[in-house]
């Protein structure tokens, strides 16, 4: 008997740690409203530890209310409703001081099919994190439509233009509307292509397809891009330090990472553009420093998140390249950080691991 008790607490321990390690909250009770179990996160969310919660009335200690005031435990109503209801809908409540979480909920039956519900399993969330997706998603929809307005107007504006006046045109002026058109359909496209990659790496799917890749090589590319596009030459400074370990990696994503870091720096930044490559312990570092007024230290944590814009400040772009750039390091299995550049200014800097093809 000694034994089987034993074994009864390890199991019951073992659902415990297992139930507290769980992202969201959960609470369950009987059908009358006793609660049972709370575990951490819910207590977290609720402010209601567990050992002031487990064996009381639902009602008592999670008084959820609906938007018109009315209790959800009423309204839930266990016992009644049709016997074929297993699961509530999730949906915003608040307790007490106005706090708003996302409660689901799910009923268990005893048979399962057609029987009285002998348990309810609630699961919590916090309804802040709720709020600031649907803040994110708005601020998206206004970011592409600010940002495709103004191409689009354009594309269209001149070849409605040519299409209604060609004959007017001298070829020189129409070789620079259709310039001006090619230019906005390029930017259109990176548009586009960066909310691909936001949406790749917000759901996992991002994909990196590894290949020996010689960094100092990709730099080179695109600074020459950059004095291409009409940057001085010497606004730029590449330094190679000490011998360089093999890198697999994705040669294109490796290619967005330094654009996207390389144009930050100009547009944000002032003087002289430097990116150091040098090895280290976790393979191989890349530094990307400007010289203008850098980054304050609170700041650092806030830049690479979606639609960040130094200081406020709108320069251009949608705020999404460094969000991308720090989702494409770290699926690399690198890290980034921001801290000030030994001349002043800004300095990002990433590291990636070395690997092998069977890494890879």
């Amino acid at each position: 008997m000694r034994g089987d008790n034993t074994d009864q607490r390890v199991a019951d321990a073992a659902c415990v740690v297992h139930i507290d390690d769980l992202p969201d909250g959960l609470l369950v009770a009987d059908r009358q409203g006793r609660v049972l179990i709370v575990n951490r996160a819910a207590a977290r969310l609720t402010g209601v530890a567990a050992e002031k919660a487990v064996g009381r009335d639902m009602r008592d200690v999670f008084p959820f209310r609906d938007s018109d005031g009315r209790d959800w435990w009423k309204c839930l109503e266990p016992g009644g409703g049709l016997r074929t209801r297993t699961r509530v809908t999730e949906r915003p409540l608040h307790l007490p001081g106005g706090h708003e979480l996302m409660v689901a909920a799910r009923l268990v039956r005893r048979p399962e099919r057609g029987g009285e519900v002998v348990k309810v399993v609630i699961t919590l969330r916090d309804g802040g994190a709720r709020a600031r997706l649907e803040r994110s998603r708005a601020d998206l929809v206004s970011t592409v439509a600010h940002e495709l307005r103004s191409p689009l107007t354009s594309v269209k504006g001149f070849t409605a233009t040519l299409l209604a006046k060609w004959d007017r045109f001298t070829d020189d002026q129409k070789r620079i509307m259709l310039e001006t058109v090619n230019a906005d359909a390029d930017r259109v496209t990176r548009l586009i292509t960066e909310l691909l990659d936001v949406s790749r790496i917000e759901s996992g799917r991002l994909e990196i397809h590894r290949q020996v890749v010689d960094i100092p090589a990709r730099a080179r590319k695109v600074i020459a891009g950059r004095v291409a596009a009409g940057d001085a030459e010497d606004r730029f400074r590449l330094e190679i330090r000490g011998e360089l370990p093999e890198t697999w990696l994705d040669q294109d994503k490796v290619d967005q990472i330094l654009a996207n870091l390389a144009e930050n720096a100009v547009r944000h930044g002032r003087g002289t553009v430097t990116i150091v490559v040098e090895p280290s312990e976790q393979g191989v570092t890349v530094s990307v420093r400007d010289q203008g007024e850098g980054i304050a230290p609170e700041l650092s944590t806030r830049v690479f998140r979606q639609f960040w814009r130094g200081n406020g400040r709108r320069r251009g772009g949608t705020g999404l390249g460094l969000f991308i750039v720090k989702g494409l390091v770290e699926a690399h299995g690198g890290g980034i950080v921001v801290q000030r550049a030994p001349e002043g200014g800004a300095e990002f800097r990433f590291t990636v691991p070395t690997g092998t093809p069977d890494f890879a």
